[in-house]
């Protein structure tokens, strides 16, 4: 089913909430395509908004999320905030209303993503989860020779994520370590390496997880083995205490993929057909591009693409995967002993 339709002869006009370094680089990469318009930007105070808005040049700023939400200029909401505001902030655009691209991890948890997708059916309006990897052209083509038999049938992904802080580990105040905000490797880093694994192979029918936690209680260090019964496995990691390549290899029974480190973001990669010489595929200089991007811009357009087609979901990172991908990921909190506040009780899963 399908919404009415922006018009074709204007830019679509974006609202951004939230002011942090993930809306700076939308902020550039969405700005910098011909048919949008970045028009009004919120916070949960004037100060940073006006200054988030002055060094971008947008029109608006608005020192509270509702002002944003109730603008009638506003065509779609970008979600920017940290994932455990999400559920709040992206909610508040679909009452009033508002299409929505909202950052990933998506949610807390699968729950929260389920009352996000039931509200946006309801009101009959557009929801996407900002994942840009599916939106990637590279990643795209590889997922797209992968269906295509190029290496066979897939019989391992692996893929990583680390990172650590410029000066070290991240400290015990960092929200990186903040049950509250959601913190730990898996939401914030696990859900690319995860996310693409569902890409190439659906939902995993096993999970398997270990994990070192910090005091207050998140994950500094996780491994995931997935296991399909067609006898695909998908060996993934992340980590907040430790750099990692980045890097992802799709093996199949005929061949196997390479994708350099920033496979997320993925500029390249190499195929390896069995009997054949190497076969590099690079990103091109196509319409979407542009000079100092970060990649972002690709998520931005697919969610203008659907609002012109009055599409209410994306068919690139659709609803069903996006809460197959979070029921991934709270099977491996589960696995490792990590619970969030917002979860509630153990007993509150039950009936």
């Amino acid at each position: 089913m399908t919404t009415a339709p922006l018009p074709q002869d204007r830019p679509v006009r974006w609202g951004v909430l939230a002011t942090g370094g993930i809306a700076e680089r939308f902020t550039r990469d969405a700005g910098g395509l011909p048919d949008a318009e970045i028009v009004a930007v919120a916070s949960r105070s004037e100060e940073p908004a006006k200054e988030f808005a002055g060094r971008f040049g947008i029109p608006r700023a608005y020192g509270d999320w509702a002002g944003l939400v109730a603008d009638p200029e506003v065509d779609i909401v970008y979600v920017a905030t940290p994932h455990s505001a999400h559920r709040a902030a992206a909610g508040l655009a679909l009452t009033a209303g508002k299409p929505v691209l909202c950052e990933k991890a998506f949610t807390l948890n699968t729950r929260e993503a389920g009352e996000l997708v039931a509200l946006a059916r309801e009101r009959d309006v557009f929801l996407m989860e900002a994942m840009w990897t599916y939106c990637n052209p590279v990643v795209r083509h590889l997922a797209e020779l992968v269906r295509d038999g190029a290496i066979g049938e897939v019989r391992t992904v692996q893929a990583d994520f680390g990172i650590r802080g410029d000066n070290g580990p991240f400290p015990a105040g960092h929200r990186l370590r903040n049950p509250a905000l959601g913190g730990g490797a898996v939401l914030d880093l696990g859900v690319y390496p995860v996310a693409f694994a569902h890409l190439l192979l659906g939902e995993p029918d096993r999970v398997q997880a270990d994990a070192l936690l910090s005091p207050e209680g998140v994950d500094l260090n996780t491994g995931m083995l997935l296991g399909w019964d067609s006898g695909a496995t998908a060996l993934l990691s992340c980590s907040i205490t430790a750099r990692t390549p980045a890097a992802a290899t799709v093996t199949g029974t005929a061949g196997r993929i390479d994708v350099p480190p920033g496979f997320f973001h993925a500029e390249s990669f190499v195929l390896h057909r069995d009997g054949a010489e190497p076969e590099e595929f690079r990103a091109g200089t196509g319409p979407l591009a542009h000079a100092a991007s970060h990649g972002l811009q690709y998520e931005a357009a697919e969610a203008m693409r659907c609002l012109r087609a009055g599409e209410r979901e994306s068919p690139l990172v659709p609803l069903a995967g996006t809460l197959a991908v979070m029921r991934t990921l709270d099977a491996v909190r589960e696995r490792i002993g990590v619970r969030y506040p917002a979860d509630g009780h153990p007993a509150d899963d039950q009936g």
